[in-house]
C-alpha cells in the first residue's frame, strides 16, 4: 500500500458509495479502489494526470473515470452522503474562506476565467473558497468564486446547504451585516459575528465562544496539504470543486475511522 492510500477500514466505508463500474471494449473495468487511490495520489502530490506514478497504470483510465464521476455528481453526492451518516455536531457551525493562487496552467478553460471562478490580482489568478462546517472542523459544503469576491456575497449561499438547522454560526467582521443577521435569526439561528468597526451601534457577542472560530481555519490548513487544493492547477471549476470534496471526503473517513 503506497503512501496515503485509503486503509482497509477507510475503503470498507467508501467502496460502497462508489458507482460500480462495468467493462468497455472487452476490458476489465478495473478496481475501484485502485482508481481511487491513483486520485488521491495526484490530489495530494499535485502533479498532472500524466505523471501520475507508474503504479497505478494508466493515467489516462484514471482520469476518464475521475472526470465521468465528476459529470455524474458522484463527488457532490459522496460528500453529502458522509455529512449525513456523520455524527455532525448541530450546536454550532462556521463559515469563512481562503484564496488559492492558481496556477497557469488553470486558465484557458472554456467560458472564461469568470465561469470557472478565477479572479484576477497583482499576482495572477486565484479563486477564493467559501466553505461551512460543523463544531468540530469537518466540512459540509463549499462555494467557489474568483479571489476578488467579497466573503459577504458567499454567506446566504453556504446558509442553503442541505444540512440540519444549528443553534449557532460563527464567522469572522467579513460577515457582518444586518441583512445576513436577519436572516439568521428568521432561521432560528444565533449570530456570533464581531461587529465592524464602521458600526454605530455594534453588537459584541459571546467572545468566549467566538474563539471556537479558529477549527475552521484549522480545516483550512489540512484541505491544504494537499497540494492540489493549496494551489489550483485544474481549468474547469468542476474538476476543482470534485478534488475539494474528494479531500473534504477523505477527512470525514478519517474521522469515522478515528471514532471506532
Amino acid at each position: 500500500m503506497g503512501r496515503g492510500d485509503l486503509s482497509d477500514a477507510e475503503w470498507e466505508l467508501i467502496g460502497p458509495l462508489l458507482p460500480a463500474e462495468r467493462g468497455r471494449w472487452a476490458r476489465p473495468a478495473g478496481d475501484n479502489r485502485r482508481f481511487l487511490n491513483d486520485m488521491l495520489h495526484v490530489l495530494r502530490v499535485g502533479c498532472p494526470w500524466r505523471d501520475m506514478h507508474e503504479r497505478y497504470g494508466k493515467w489516462n483510465s484514471v482520469y476518464v473515470r475521475f472526470r465521468r464521476w465528476a459529470e455524474q455528481g458522484v463527488w457532490d453526492a459522496l460528500l453529502q452522503t458522509l455529512v449525513d451518516l456523520g455524527l455532525t455536531d448541530y450546536w454550532q457551525h462556521m463559515i469563512d474562506s481562503t484564496s488559492v493562487r492558481g496556477h497557469v496552467s488553470a486558465a484557458g478553460g472554456k467560458g472564461g476565467a469568470c465561469t470557472n471562478a478565477l479572479g484576477r490580482s497583482r499576482g495572477g489568478f486565484t479563486s477564493k473558497i467559501h466553505a461551512r462546517c460543523d463544531n468540530q472542523g469537518l466540512p459540509l459544503g463549499f462555494i467557489l468564486t474568483g479571489g476578488e469576491a467579497s466573503d459577504y456575497t458567499a454567506a446566504e449561499p453556504l446558509m442553503e446547504i442541505p444540512v440540519t438547522t444549528h443553534k449557532a454560526l460563527l464567522a469572522d467582521k467579513g460577515y457582518d451585516g444586518d441583512r445576513f443577521r436577519e436572516s439568521l435569526l428568521i432561521r432560528g439561528i444565533l449570530p456570533i459575528i464581531p461587529p465592524r468597526s464602521n458600526r454605530k451601534v455594534p453588537e459584541h457577542p459571546d467572545y468566549r465562544r467566538y474563539r471556537d472560530r479558529n477549527r475552521v481555519e484549522r480545516m483550512f490548513g489540512k484541505l491544504k496539504q494537499q497540494r492540489r487544493i493549496a494551489t489550483r492547477y485544474d481549468k474547469t471549476i468542476l474538476s476543482f470543486e470534485s478534488f475539494l470534496n474528494l479531500a473534504a471526503a477523505r477527512l470525514w473517513l478519517k474521522s469515522f475511522v478515528n471514532a471506532t
